[in-house]
């Protein structure tokens, strides 16, 4: 079984034979990320496909962020060209599990909150920590945190 870093670097080889501009840029932008990720702290360490996954998330969530600041401003090509790097990067990630399966999640985890007696907001922490728990990284951080929120404000 290959690593995400494997096959990240043939695609990048693949990209470079066929001239694909966009996807050679947003691919050796994605492992320079992977390296600065590895060589961080103390010492060197080779990242597992999970840690390189949430690399990639990163650097598509700032795609995106990007794109969204990119329009505000009125600058509709550099917007589009950080979305498109943002869709390669896509390939790579995980399906992103759909909003209604992630509230059903947090519906049970704050109703076993509920039943451990944490209720109200001071169960915000221990719920996100289990639904984290539960999804992993099919899910966004801030999305979990605004359901969660929503959930036991009720």
């Amino acid at each position: 079984m290959t690593s995400l870093k494997e096959t990240l670097k043939s695609d990048l080889t693949v990209a470079m034979k066929a001239s694909d501009d966009l996807t050679k840029s947003t691919l050796r932008m994605a492992l320079s990320a992977i390296t600065n990720a590895e060589v961080a702290g103390d010492e060197v360490v080779e990242l597992s496909d999970d840690q390189v996954v949430k690399v990639l998330q990163a650097e598509s969530k700032k795609r995106l962020e990007s794109a969204e600041i990119y329009e505000q401003n009125g600058r509709a090509e550099a917007a589009a060209k950080e979305k498109a790097e943002a869709e390669v990067l896509a390939k790579y990630l995980p399906a992103a599990m759909s909003d209604s399966e992630l509230a059903a999640v947090v519906a049970q985890e704050v109703a076993a909150a509920a039943a451990a007696g944490n209720s109200g907001m001071k169960a915000m922490g221990l719920v996100v920590k289990a639904v984290r728990e539960k999804v992993g990284s099919s899910a966004d951080g801030s999305k979990i945190a605004d359901l969660v929120k929503s959930a036991l404000a009720q």
